[in-house]
C-alpha cells in the first residue's frame, strides 16, 4: 500500500531533520563566504543550523523542513536541503525513499543565495 501524502511529507521531514541536526544521511556543502569563516565562528554556525526548529507556513510551505533561515552574529545565514537521485544529476524521483535518494544540504550566506 502506498503511504498517504502525509505520511510521505513526514517521511521527508524526517530525513530532512536527520541531516540538518545530526549530519548524517547527506553531504553537507558550504558556500565560499561560509568556508572564508574562522573555524569557531563556522562552529557556531554548524550548531545553529542544527538547533533551528523554527519552521513556518510561510518558511516551510510544503512541510518538509528543507529551508530555513538562521542569524549568527548579526550576519544572516541560509540553509538548503534538496533530494537528488544517486548519480547527484537530476532531483530524486522519490524525496522519501532513502534507497533512490541523495540529500545535499547547502550553508550558505544570504547574500550568497
Amino acid at each position: 500500500m502506498a503511504p498517504t501524502p502525509g505520511e510521505r511529507q513526514r517521511c521527508i521531514q524526517h530525513l530532512n531533520d536527520r541531516l540538518r541536526t545530526h549530519l548524517t544521511g547527506g553531504r553537507v556543502v558550504m558556500t565560499v563566504g561560509v568556508q572564508a569563516l574562522g573555524d569557531d565562528q563556522r562552529d557556531v554556525l554548524i550548531c545553529a543550523v542544527q538547533g533551528f526548529s523554527d519552521f513556518t507556513s510561510a518558511n516551510d510551505p510544503y512541510g518538509e523542513h528543507d529551508f530555513g533561515r538562521v542569524v549568527v552574529n548579526g550576519q544572516g545565514y541560509f540553509f538548503k536541503i534538496d533530494a537528488y537521485g544517486l548519480d547527484y544529476r537530476y532531483q530524486s524521483p522519490d524525496p522519501a525513499d532513502e534507497a533512490v535518494t541523495a540529500r545535499v544540504m547547502t550553508i550558505m550566506r544570504e547574500d550568497e543565495y
